[in-house]
Formats: C-alpha cells, structure tokens, sequence
C-alpha cells in the first residue's frame, strides 16, 4: 500500500506489522509474522525486565510461534528478511543493540566525515564496551582528519587493544558488519532511516570492500607519507588529485572530511605554493608536478625538476 495511506492507521507502523519496501521506500509492505514477534517481545522485555520469570514465559511463547510461523511462509516470504528496512533512529539503536548482543568474534566499521564528535562516540560507546568485554575484537576505518579528534583518542585509550583503527584520505559511506554475517548502512542521506543486509552474498562483498580499504590504511598511530615536495602536505596533495579530477570544493570537503571553508584555505596554499593565480593555471601546475595523482597512486608523476613520488601504502 502507498505510504501515505498509513497515516490514519499510524499503529500498523508502529507495531511493525507494515514496513518500507526496499525498492521503494514509498510503498509499504507486510511484515512477516515472527518479525512482528521479535519487535513485540522486544518491547515487552524492555518493559517488564524486573520479572525474569514473565520474560522467561514471553521467550518461550515466542519461539513456538516464531517456529510455527517459519514453516507456514512461503520460501520467497521467508528470503525477503535478508534486507529489512529500519525506518527511524529508534528502530535502528534497536536493530544495532540487538546485533551488538549476539555479536562475538568481530565488529568491522567504517565512519565517513571528519573529526569524530563526543556525542558521536559516546552514542555507540555502550556497545563498544559490551563487545570488549566478550573479547570482540574491533576494527574502524576513519579519514585522516579524524586523527586531530582529542575524542577519538580518548575513546581509543579506553578501549585498548580491543580495537584498531587506520585511516584513508577518504572512505566509504559509513558500514558497520557484525560477525560477517550482518551489516547495516545508510539508507537516506540524513540517516535517519538504515538497511540491514543479512544476505550471504551482499555481507561477503560488503567485507571484501572493508579489507581491501584496510589494506591501503595507515595505522593511526603512524604519520602520513611526505608528498616529496617541499610546501605540499598531504592534505594538499589529496585535495589538488581531487581538483585535477574537476571536482568542485563541496564534494572536495565532504569526500575528505573538512569544511568548505578549510578546503578552500588549503586551495588558496597550493596556489601560491605552485605559483598559480588562477584556477585555470592552479590546474596545469598540478598536473607538471604529478599532483593530479592520488597518494599512493601508480599513475605516472610529471614533468622533471618539480615532480613529487607518490608513496604507497
């Protein structure tokens, strides 16, 4: 049914007995009947979790119509819980604690943007620490602005040898995998609304990308690669490889993970480093210097006496 239709009956969405369709987040669609289950006794437990013998009762019932349910849906019915839409910040802490809960060997994360705020990190800290205490081992992938954070260095030394972080110039949307076998991105731009993907296949590919990321990583506790040219940090470098693509200063800033305002104030360095005075003639300078290749990049380096080595990592 069309989602607006819904709105005078919001309780079929409250109780999730309605759902966002995956192709079509205008369209609701039935949820299956131990979904349904699963939500319910979630919130019974919440609410009489003083009295574990009531919970006990609860668990129980529920797994008798949870199975009962299982063998009456059909198989296609049955697939379509491999990609669940979680509409809602509640739905989704929910969805995560709940992986967080079952979780026990690995948490695998990727976190876009720029330097982590507190209340970032204080959100998911609850669950960071219920993992480090089953022995959860946690790898996260940042960008390099994330290394001035005091916050992120600060929720590092707490969590210890629990987890590692590296850094990119820029990563992926933000991704976080459980165990390999769930994972949860973005599905609206404000992330108010989240996919959680348990189809073998998409967490396999999901986890190749994370690895393969990994690879080209710098541990945090390890300084950047010099560019080779005196005046040019790596930032700058990152940023004139991004501008020699066409990219304009928004996209610039969001894909590094600084402000318009600081990415601009880097521009206008390259510049008068390289001795351009114009965009045009910033352009043509950083492609005689090999700038126009990402660090870390095979591309070839430009013409001699100014050229930089791109350093792989």
């Amino acid at each position: 049914m069309p989602r607006r239709d819904a709105g005078p009956v919001p309780c079929l969405l409250d109780l999730a007995l309605l759902h966002p369709d995956p192709d079509d987040m205008d369209w609701l669609v039935p949820t299956s009947p131990q979904e349904v289950m699963t939500r319910l006794l979630r919130g019974l437990y919440d609410e009489v979790s003083a009295s574990q013998r009531r919970v006990g009762s609860a668990v129980t019932a529920f797994e008798w119509y949870a199975d009962l349910g299982q063998r009456r849906l059909a198989p296609a019915a049955a697939e379509g819980t491999s990609i669940r839409v979680l509409d809602g910040l509640a739905r989704i802490q929910a969805a995560m604690d709940e992986a967080t809960q079952a979780c026990t060997t690995e948490v695998l994360t990727v976190q876009p943007g720029g330097i982590r705020r507190e209340h970032e990190l204080s959100e998911g800290l609850h669950r960071a620490l219920a993992l480090r205490g089953r022995g959860v081992r946690m790898r996260d992938l940042y960008t390099h602005v994330a290394r001035h954070g005091q916050g992120l260095l600060n929720y590092l030394e707490l969590m210890g040898d629990a987890v590692e972080a590296r850094t990119l110039d820029e990563v992926i949307d933000r991704l976080i995998l459980f165990d390999r076998t769930v994972a949860f991105v973005p599905a609206n731009t404000d992330r108010t609304m989240a996919l959680e993907l348990r189809h073998p296949a998409l967490v396999e590919y999901l986890v190749t990308v994370f690895e393969r990321l990994w690879r080209l990583a710098l541990p945090l506790t390890a300084p950047l690669p010099d560019t080779g040219i005196e005046g040019i940090s790596h930032r700058e470098r990152s940023i004139a490889a991004l501008l020699a693509e066409g990219h304009q200063d928004a996209v610039i800033a969001e894909r590094l993970g600084i402000s318009v305002r600081t990415c601009r104030a880097h521009i206008a360095r390259l510049s008068e480093t390289l001795g351009a005075a114009s965009r045009t003639q910033l352009g043509v300078r950083i492609a005689q210097t090999g700038l126009d290749a990402l660090p870390g990049s095979s591309a070839p380096v430009g013409a001699p006496g100014g050229r930089g080595t791109p350093t792989a990592r």
